[in-house]
């Protein structure tokens, strides 16, 4: 693995650094407490080839590398961390997939306008009653001449109220289980397809998450995606990409709780001197930094496996666990040193905090990432 960044890598790097500057962080506070979806700084992420960043130019993307992509995400989200999740999942659950599976046509039709960000899409996956059980979903998708009938509702999906494109999964063969999972491109505009009221949560408020329903919503037989049969593996080996998106957008929200805290340490005076010259709060200081650096070497390893075309699910699953839990604990550290401030709306650290928990929970939880970790290591 290479420990330095190629010209286009730093140059990446830079660019979403200035954007994330210059764009977000005036903002995103706001974005936070109007829950407000950021449509005007999406937009100028695609044109600046970030809602498709490893999709090749002939199909509207960037045309870049994973590590390019995990550069960009950390800078993204140490901003604005609901903007982040906007971005990744466009790129790691719904461009990848089709680049992927998607035939010629699939791709002209939906990837192009995602990858190019003159579309959103969002990946429906999770239901009220399957969460990291995938087998127990209900939503069944009967195929009637050169039609696809879909029924079923999926839930917490991130994108939904904003999106145009939906990744859905369902049962075309119940008696198969997961064997019996397709994968579809549906259009949310279509008929019989609709997203339910957007969800009130505790972080990440910029980005909007709701239910989808599905209710005899017929879509071309063309839309299946990959093969009849295919689609928990093509769920599986999405939410592979995926993870590192996460991972990279939890090594942002780190950073930024990290950044407050060393601001803060220097400026806030006790027992005569700035708590920054005390061991308890410099010991702090260092186990955040410590964490966060190991986060970030995993999340670019995978990163890196990815882009070598090399296995790298288990390495996904360890940057993904790893740099959810060091979010967590750089932000609980934060408010910790932070003290009552942190605790009020006028300081970022308490909304580094709340963005930080989600990390742990989508795109498979911490425990399942441990499950794929350990299933890796005993397969050898």
């Amino acid at each position: 693995m290479r420990f330095d960044f190629t010209e286009e890598q730093i140059m990446v790097r830079d660019t979403a650094r200035d954007f994330a500057v210059r764009e977000l962080d005036p903002i995103a506070k706001q974005l936070d407490a109007d829950c407000t979806f950021p449509a005007d700084k999406i937009a100028m992420l695609a044109e600046m080839g970030l809602m498709g960043v490893a999709i090749d130019d002939e199909h509207g993307g960037g045309a870049m590398d994973y590590v390019s992509y995990v550069l960009a995400m950390e800078e993204i989200s140490r901003a604005c961390a609901g903007t982040g999740v906007i971005m990744s999942v466009n790129n790691s659950l719904v461009c990848d997939p089709i680049a992927k599976y998607g035939t010629p046509a699939q791709k002209m039709e939906f990837l192009v306008p995602l990858a190019s960000g003159k579309k959103l899409g969002c990946f429906g996956l999770t239901e009220p009653s399957a969460g990291s059980d995938v087998s127990s979903m209900k939503t069944t998708a009967v195929r009637d001449g050169d039609e696809w009938v879909l029924n079923g509702e999926k839930n917490f999906i991130t994108n939904a109220p904003n999106a145009q494109t939906a990744i859905i999964f369902a049962f075309t063969d119940k008696a198969k289980k997961h064997k019996g999972i397709s994968a579809f491109v549906v259009p949310m505009d279509g008929k019989g397809v609709s997203a339910g009221p957007k969800e009130h949560k505790l972080g990440i408020r910029a980005s909007h998450s709701s239910s989808i329903f599905m209710e005899d919503a017929r879509i071309p037989a063309g839309n299946l995606l990959g093969t009849e049969g295919q689609g928990f593996a093509i769920a599986m080996t999405t939410l592979d990409a995926g993870r590192i998106g996460i991972a990279a957008q939890a090594l942002g929200i780190a950073r930024a709780a990290l950044e407050e805290a060393i601001a803060f340490a220097n400026e806030r005076q006790a027992f005569g001197q700035p708590i920054a010259k005390l061991q308890a709060i410099q010991f702090k200081i260092a186990d955040m930094a410590t964490r966060l650096d190991a986060a970030r070497l995993l999340t670019l390893h995978a990163a890196y496996l990815k882009d070598a075309h090399k296995p790298f699910s288990q390495a996904s699953a360890m940057a993904k666990v790893f740099a959810a839990e060091t979010a967590t604990f750089v932000a609980h550290q934060a408010m910790q040193i932070h003290g009552g401030y942190g605790y009020t709306t006028e300081y970022a650290v308490e909304r580094h905090y709340r963005d930080a928990r989600i990390c742990e929970i989508y795109e498979g939880t911490s425990e399942i990432q441990r499950v794929v970790i350990a299933n890796n290591c005993l397969k050898k």
